[in-house]
């Protein structure tokens, strides 16, 4: 195979491979009615006037499956630390005991599960649309490569090669979304 078309396809899965990870890191937001610090991702809280990640001005853990802790690494950040929890929306209201916040998850109903199963399939749909983009942006650029005489055979030899990369990740996603979905319908 030409090492253009190489190229091409190993840019390609490197896009994907990224793709892929957002993917699961979009699934993993998604509660499952465990307890799980991934949860709190994203969440950011007002730090001596810079907007900076819950993770990095306090501890998060776990001691069981339906309570995360968030400890502060300063007593001053709990308020705040409370403020952008419940500002983040996602579903549980912290407890502060003025030393450290307590979040109990609340244990899903079947209806919550099944909804949930939804967002899930959104998402993972919304990942396999990324591959799919991707597959369509490389074989447009392995086909621009005839103006540098790559030939035809090369080509769809090229894209085929692209379509099973391109098969390989949609079944990457399919893995994913199952796996969550078994999480999230597990009692």
């Amino acid at each position: 195979m030409n090492d253009l078309i190489k190229k091409q396809i190993t840019d390609a899965q490197a896009t994907m491979d990224k793709a892929i990870a957002h993917c699961e890191s979009e699934l993993t937001k998604i509660r499952a009615g465990k307890a799980a610090v991934g949860m709190l991702d994203g969440i950011t809280v007002e730090y001596y006037g810079s907007p900076t990640l819950l993770s990095q001005v306090a501890a998060l853990g776990t001691p069981d499956a339906r309570t995360i802790t968030v400890q502060p690494w300063e007593k001053n950040m709990l308020i705040p630390i409370e403020r952008a929890i419940m500002e983040a929306n996602i579903g549980i209201n912290p407890q502060n005991d003025g030393s450290i916040i307590r979040l109990v998850v609340p244990p899903l109903t079947e209806e919550r599960r099944k909804d949930l199963v939804k967002k899930v399939k959104e998402e993972a749909e919304k990942g396999k649309i990324a591959v799919r983009n991707i597959r369509k942006d490389a074989n447009e650029k392995i086909k621009k490569l005839k103006a540098e005489s790559v030939s035809d055979d090369e080509i769809k030899t090229g894209e085929a090669e692209v379509q099973k990369v391109t098969d390989a990740y949609i079944l990457k996603v399919d893995k994913l979304s199952e796996l969550k979905e078994k999480d999230i319908m597990t009692v």
